[in-house]
């Protein structure tokens, strides 16, 4: 599973979740069986190679069309902004789809 992040910097512990229209980097973290395989930070969304499964955002505003045309799954982080509280989230299913 490859989750795509939009984060306020590239620092795996300090940075949060941002809004997609305020993004500085784009994290993906991989998953794999429950546990985090890998994660990186790209400047560009274009730069990111791969299927990405999932994209968190932060609030049920963010402009996501671009990703539902893709026909990624996006979740919606409420309360939790660092990496592992999203993380921890997502396993635990306690992210919500986006309602449309």
């Amino acid at each position: 599973m490859l989750l795509l992040l939009p984060m306020d910097g590239d620092d795996t512990q300090e940075s949060e979740l941002s809004s997609i229209l305020e993004v500085a980097f784009w994290a993906t973290v991989e998953i794999e069986e429950g546990r985090v395989v890998e994660i990186n930070f790209y400047k560009d969304r274009s730069q990111i190679e791969g299927f990405i499964d999932a994209v968190i955002v932060k609030n049920n505003y963010e402009p996501v069309m671009e990703f539902i045309d893709q026909q990624m799954m996006i979740l919606v982080a409420h309360t939790q902004r660092t990496i592992d509280d999203v993380v921890e989230a997502y396993l635990f299913r306690e992210l919500h789809d986006l309602a449309l």
